[in-house]
């Protein structure tokens, strides 16, 4: 396609650019491996590093999220419906603000009330300046897509037919072992795909880390440009680098949701 080969020159060009021009290859190079007087992983990295945590953190968060939505109790059903309406209703990057400047310091002091007064000494001398604020960016991003993850899951839950839940109680199984070995290996694989688009949607969001000041791509991106004022080298390399990792992963959802298509259209005419 048109658009392929328009993306393949693109890529021949800023490959050549980067091995012939040094300001774009000094730029690279510290989008890549941060910078020289850099005491910790910097730039692409630590955007993976925010990502895959973040993610897995969300994905177990959506999981337990999804399951209570589609749960008949109404505590459980209720609790889980006000996070999601919440947390989807609030701009990332407000809620990321908020989590790190906000319910993280309420949290943190509860937690040194509660230890003074049972006599914990670790949660006692939790101190506030001691949480980075790569692991606060890394917990309101899982917080936030935990409520988009469970969306996922209820809908992947609800679209199994109702009779694979009834035969699995008419068997014997209770509830929970009818969900566990019946209707979620099912769902999972729905929505393997979806939750594959999340993934590259975080990884792009994990640019949002910048409001906290946290050395990811973006921020090492306007750190290198407010010291050298290369904004076009600046900037272009890190969109080159953003869209590289976004358009790999996209190839790897297609193709595991081309897979799983073709599975189920095999299943289908057996």
């Amino acid at each position: 396609p048109w658009w392929v080969s328009i993306l393949i020159l693109t890529a021949v060009v800023f490959i050549y650019t980067v091995l012939t021009n040094p300001n774009y290859r000094e730029t690279f190079n510290v989008m890549i491996f941060g910078r020289p007087t850099a005491t910790a992983t910097e730039g692409i990295l630590l955007t993976i590093r925010i990502t895959l945590i973040g993610f897995g953190i969300a994905t177990i968060l959506g999981l337990f999220a999804g399951l209570a939505r589609v749960s008949s109790n109404p505590i459980l059903y209720n609790l889980s419906t006000l996070y999601v309406e919440v947390v989807r209703g609030v701009p990332l990057v407000v809620l990321m603000l908020y989590f790190a400047f906000v319910l993280l310091p309420i949290v943190v002091d509860l937690l040194v009330k509660l230890g003074t007064a049972l006599n914990i000494a670790t949660l006692a001398s939790l101190d506030l300046r001691n949480i980075s604020f790569e692991l606060r960016a890394t917990a309101a991003l899982a917080f936030g897509y935990g409520a988009y993850e469970a969306e996922v899951f209820r809908a992947g839950i609800q679209s199994i037919e109702r009779g694979q839940m009834e035969a699995a109680r008419s068997l014997g199984m209770t509830y929970l072992q009818a969900m566990r070995y019946v209707i979620l290996p099912q769902a999972i694989r729905r929505v393997l795909p979806p939750l594959g688009n999340d993934f590259i949607a975080m990884l792009k969001d994990s640019s949002l880390a910048t409001v906290l000041a946290v050395p990811e791509l973006t921020q090492l991106g306007r750190i290198q440009r407010s010291s050298t004022f290369r904004v076009f080298e600046v900037f272009n390399t890190v969109a080159i680098l953003y869209l590289s990792m976004t358009l790999l992963l996209s190839f790897g959802v297609r193709t595991l949701e081309r897979r799983l298509s073709g599975e189920r259209t095999t299943a289908t005419i057996r």
